[in-house]
């Protein structure tokens, strides 16, 4: 976190900086665009620094539906599988750079909506717990923003999931 505030600091420093050096003639404009800029880029560092969750959501490539999933997923799914999606060594599975989870996208619904029981692989190890089905207790369209948050984030690449998706999963 401290290093996540040192670096809104320093965009912030450059900001001014060149706002400070334009030779624009209308340099009002160009000093308040420049405030503008470092305010938004403060903001961003402190809500980075105050929330794991929130920072990936700033950066999981599929927009709105992850920032949504981000919440959902601090909500239900961060005790087991961590804020940053790591897991926990011998009970929960990572989820960043899981194949599973940047796969098809049919399957990680399908584990969402009605649970996992038994032993599954992940990088090498095995692990052997039970997920609860969420299909119950979560919408449709809180599983296709969940499912695309984590499709796009901690580093995995996948695309997003709507809630058309979802629907279409059955046990």
């Amino acid at each position: 976190m401290e290093r996540l505030t040192k670096i809104g600091l320093a965009g912030l420093a450059l900001v001014l900086a060149l706002g400070a050096c334009s030779k624009s003639s209308d340099s009002s404009s160009t000093t308040a665009s420049a405030t503008a800029a470092a305010t938004a880029a403060a903001s961003t560092a402190a809500t980075e620094a105050a929330s794991p969750a929130a920072s990936s959501a700033m950066v999981a490539q599929n927009g709105a539906a992850a920032a949504d999933g981000a919440k959902v997923y601090e909500t239900n799914c961060s005790s087991c599988h961590q804020a940053q999606g790591t897991g926990l060594a011998g009970s929960f599975p990572p989820l960043a750079g899981n194949p599973v989870v940047t796969g098809d996208a049919k399957q990680v619904i399908h584990i969402l909506k009605y649970g996992l029981n038994g032993k599954i692989q992940v990088a090498g190890h095995t692990y052997n717990g039970m997920m609860p089905a969420w299909g119950q207790s979560l919408s449709n369209a809180d599983i296709a923003a969940v499912v695309t948050y984590i499709r796009s984030s901690w580093g995995n690449k996948a695309s997003a999931v709507t809630e058309a998706d979802v629907a279409g999963v059955a046990q």
